[in-house]
């Protein structure tokens, strides 16, 4: 059908995924700026700052092609200083191509891009945690040498659901309950509000080319089993549970944040102290005691990881108790409890 004499051609309708997507970035980084404005932290990265910096990390999947796809839009528009960044793990010997390929693309759509190579060592924490530290660390290496002011990654509801119900899993506490924060720091995760779904939707409609990660369906990592734990669920069940995990989060996140202040704020006289008087840990309330005496034992060199909340639990119950007692604790380091101080020191085994 020709157009009209002296009418414009109409631009074809945007279909609603990558709409909701293009919103989602553009509610967050508005929110975003509102509350830094002002922020001495920030870096001018270009001469109008009004325009946010942002370093999109990208691995080729649906989710953060999608996420490009729509910042690349607003960078043409001016909307923001966009850059993107994939990590090759080098865990797969496709993955170099993958990521040449990625950034090649991101090219094509206007926004610069880079492939940022790392090596991963699986330690103690596992394979799947030791490439999330590394892929961070390079975002952030990456973030700090652009100058810009944000980290965006493609998480998505479906994403929360997983981490939720993995911390339900692992029978921890309120703050793995909340799930990943949509703002932590430089890093942002706007798509927080949306389902995989809808970035699937949005790179079918729009063309885009897609890598599925076989690692995705390896049933060896405990997250593709909660993945599809989840979907076994909602199809049994027929509820929407990966809304209602999600919708978890976000009132957990809630509650996490209110007693985490009030932790920080009683645990600031406490930490790196060797010797605190067993008062200034039996005023606290539970959910805050646990959170300071944690926290204690990091600042005087015990690895997070392996204070666990069984751990915790058993050296709040040793200070509540108030009577003489000793709990050994990782890295050949104990605390004893005796005439109204909580004592930090090595183990005498280690003497």
């Amino acid at each position: 059908m020709s157009t009209a004499e002296g009418s414009s051609p109409r631009r074809p309708t945007l279909d609603p995924a990558s709409a909701a997507i293009r919103n989602a970035v553009r509610a967050a980084l508005a929110a975003a700026d509102e509350t830094t404005a002002g922020s001495s932290d920030a870096v001018p990265a270009v001469k109008d700052p009004s325009v946010p910096g942002a370093i999109v990390g990208v691995s080729g999947g649906a989710d953060s092609m999608a996420l490009l796809h729509a910042v690349a839009f607003l960078h043409r528009r001016g909307e923001v200083r966009a850059r993107a960044v994939t990590v090759d793990h080098g865990l797969q010997t496709v993955t170099a191509e993958v990521a040449e390929r990625v950034a090649a693309t991101s090219e094509s759509w206007g926004v610069p891009a880079d492939v940022a190579t790392v090596s991963i060592e699986a330690g103690e924490e596992g394979l799947e945690a030791a490439a999330r530290t590394a892929r961070y660390a390079a975002l952030e290496t990456a973030r700090v040498e652009a100058g810009a002011d944000w980290i965006l990654t493609a998480h998505t509801r479906s994403d929360q659901a997983e981490t939720v119900l993995l911390g339900l899993m692992r029978g921890s506490g309120t703050r793995s309950l909340a799930g990943m924060s949509p703002v932590s720091g430089h890093l942002m995760r706007p798509l927080l509000g949306l389902d995989r779904d809808q970035t699937e939707a949005s790179c079918t409609a729009q063309g885009i080319e897609i890598w599925n990660d076989p690692m995705n369906d390896d049933t060896a990592f405990t997250r593709v089993r909660a993945r599809q734990l989840l979907a076994g669920l909602e199809t049994e069940l027929g509820q929407p549970i990966t809304a209602n995990l999600a919708r978890t989060a976000d009132l957990c996140r809630a509650d996490a944040d209110f007693i985490d202040d009030r932790a920080e704020a009683a645990g600031q006289r406490i930490r790196g102290a060797a010797s605190v008087p067993v008062e200034d840990f039996t005023a606290l309330d539970d959910a805050v005691l646990s959170r300071v005496v944690r926290d204690w034992m990091i600042s005087l060199g015990v690895p997070g990881q392996n204070l666990g909340a069984k751990r915790v639990a058993e050296l709040c119950s040793l200070i509540r108790d108030r009577k003489r007692g000793r709990l050994s604790l990782p890295g050949d380091t104990e605390v004893i409890v005796s005439d109204g101080h909580a004592v930090f020191q090595l183990a005498a085994k280690a003497r």
